[in-house]
């Protein structure tokens, strides 16, 4: 069993037993409330304070057996055999009334017994249980806040699947670079003897499910050294100074591992810029600064690289990022179409494929996708072709796959109405009709008015090639495609519906782009607006907001009176494509361009 193992097996003993404690205590709180309480007898066997005053004064009683610290007392009547008892308000009077009666001649048999332990036991339980469930609740805070060690330790002994840079795929250049990581790791003797500094920290950021995690977990398997594993979220907590008590307890357990890698995932959520000392921000600077403080406290000696993901690093502290810190910032970014096929190649080596599937085929299909969503396709197909209960994975199930991943699921049981009906099919062929004269636009694969997700219909285009720019003539005409949609539904019903609201949200944030963010607007010129503060924004003009807005809406108006124009030139197209759509509810990519033909 490995220590990770063993050391969860731990806490959860450690759980169970703290459980079982309060539970106990509990039962015998129960039990202790109902012996206290159980005060009421048989009448036949009770008697009543004032009565047993009587019943002395007659001189009727006989013996009566008291315990010290109790209020309770049994009588024993002389013309009774049954002993019976009574509650005493004041043990101390009552004591001297019966030796005033003994004194003036009543025979009474005065019988005190001391308190037995078992007795004694209610009342010490009473005492200790608030002190008991107190001292039960802080040892399980104190465990989930996590005092003691923290972070996961991945070394020879532990890590099951050891990954290398080649479960790495679509990274070449970043993995050349990281590779002198390693050789700093293995023979650090080489370049310290050259001057040369071990880098402290490499900092890895890109969108998420680009594989910043998995190369972190590659260097450390080609290292061959332990790998310290932490998120950043870890080091939040409620109470004050635990963040920055994580940190070093984090720190001290590399110092004992070294060589070795720090891992800190997410780092934005303690390396976020410091701001005015007030509230929970005081923990996060705390926290940070620490992290600073033991960044810099590494002797040259020590061979401990920090890594770290983010895909926000514009949120990161400067003084995080400066030379000596993370020496190395590396940018993971999207795969291309040559990285896309070795990531495919490497997911579907455990998958039953069908030889008919063409990996390059959905490499051309998936621009722009990331490691995590390929592998989540093929995942999806497999999991599609199971239901359908194929032999092997087939083209049309990682087809759906993808529609699923990107659109949403089917939903064909849904009703609709045929009003709507001809709405959605008006609006999808609107869409496909004026990108297929859209120069720029790509082609389109399929057209659709089954629901699928949130979406009544939709229009998929080939995202055959990669684009790492997009010119300002390619983002009117995208304008124009989105408000196709829209255009038709004017056009030929001579109404509007909501169903364009997600097409007018994205035309919206184009436009706003194209004139805040890239300086597109010929009025504005190429002044970048965005992200600015109001008293930034006076030194353009009091009245830049309204020039901004406007610049907007002319290209919103343009793009939407472009798409009706190029509507009611191919309104036959129109016509037949939405026709089509309402009697089959698919078009693919050879039927949309056999209409064409």
């Amino acid at each position: 069993m490995s220590k990770k193992d063993k050391e969860n097996n731990k806490d959860k003993k450690l759980l169970v037993i703290l459980g079982s404690v309060i539970i106990l205590l509990a039962l015998i709180a129960g039990i202790v409330f109902l012996y206290m309480n159980e005060t009421k007898e048989d009448d036949e066997k009770t008697l009543a304070y004032t009565d047993l005053i009587k019943e002395m004064s007659y001189g009727n009683i006989e013996k009566i057996e008291m315990t010290v610290g109790s209020t309770t007392v049994k009588v024993k009547m002389k013309n009774e055999e049954e002993e019976k008892t009574s509650i005493v308000p004041n043990t101390e009077s009552f004591m001297e009334l019966v030796q005033t009666k003994v004194a003036e001649g009543n025979e009474i048999e005065l019988i005190q017994k001391p308190k037995s332990i078992l007795a004694q036991i209610p009342s010490v339980v009473i005492s200790l249980l608030p002190t008991a469930i107190m001292l039960a609740l802080f040892i399980m805070i104190f465990k989930m806040q996590g005092l003691g060690e923290k972070g996961k330790v991945y070394d020879d002994t532990e890590r099951k699947t050891k990954v290398t840079f080649d479960d790495v795929a679509g990274l070449d250049e970043e993995k050349a670079e990281l590779v002198e990581i390693v050789d700093f790791l293995k023979r650090p003797e080489k370049f310290v003897k050259m001057g040369a500094k071990i880098p402290k920290g490499v900092l890895l950021y890109g969108k998420p499910g680009t594989g910043k995690t998995l190369i972190a977990k590659a260097i450390a398997g080609e290292a061959d050294v332990p790998f310290i594993s932490m998120s950043g979220s870890e080091f939040i907590e409620m109470f004050a100074g635990l963040g920055a008590s994580r940190v070093r307890k984090l720190f001290e357990k590399a110092r004992k591992l070294a060589p070795c890698i720090v891992f800190i995932d997410e780092i934005d959520a303690i390396g976020s810029r410091r701001t005015s000392n007030s509230g929970a921000e005081t923990e996060n600077n705390q926290t940070l600064n620490q992290l600073l403080v033991e960044m810099d406290g590494f002797s040259s000696e020590e061979t401990i690289i920090v890594l770290a993901a983010t895909n926000r690093p514009e949120m990161l502290d400067n003084a995080l990022l400066r030379p000596g810190r993370f020496d190395r910032q590396i940018t993971i970014p999207n795969p291309d179409l040559k990285g896309r096929l070795e990531i495919l190649k490497i997911h579907s080596k455990d998958k039953k494929l069908s030889e008919d599937i063409n990996l390059e085929s959905i490499a051309e299909d998936t621009a722009g996708f990331t490691g995590a969503e390929l592998a989540n396709i093929l995942n999806e197909a497999a999991i599609i072709a199971t239901k359908m209960k194929h032999e092997d994975i087939e083209n049309q199930d990682v087809e759906e796959a993808i529609k699923k991943v990107t659109v949403g699921l089917e939903k064909r049981q849904r009703v609709i109405s045929d009003k709507d009906k001809k709405l959605t099919a008006y609006h999808e062929a609107g869409h496909a009709v004026v990108s297929k004269y859209l120069p720029t636009q790509s082609n389109v694969k399929e057209v659709s008015i089954v629901p699928r997700g949130v979406a009544g219909g939709y229009t998929m285009y080939k995202s055959d090639e990669d684009k790492y720019y997009i010119s300002k003539t390619e983002m009117q005409e995208k304008l124009i495609a989105l408000l196709g949609g829209r255009a038709a539904e004017k056009l030929v019903l001579d109404d509007i519906s909501t169903g364009a609201s997600n097409d007018i949200e994205v035309a919206t944030k184009i436009a706003r782009d194209m004139v805040t963010k890239y300086g597109m607007s010929d009025n504005l010129g190429p002044i970048d607006f965005q992200g600015k503060e109001p008293y930034e924004m006076q030194m353009f003009g009091e009245n830049i907001g309204d020039k901004i807005g406007q610049e907007v809406k002319t290209l919103i108006d343009t793009a939407y009176n472009d798409a009706q124009t190029l509507l009611k030139e191919h309104r036959d197209k129109l016509d037949a494509i939405a026709q089509v759509l309402l009697e089959k509810e698919k078009i693919n990519e050879q039927e949309f361009n056999k209409i064409f033909e």
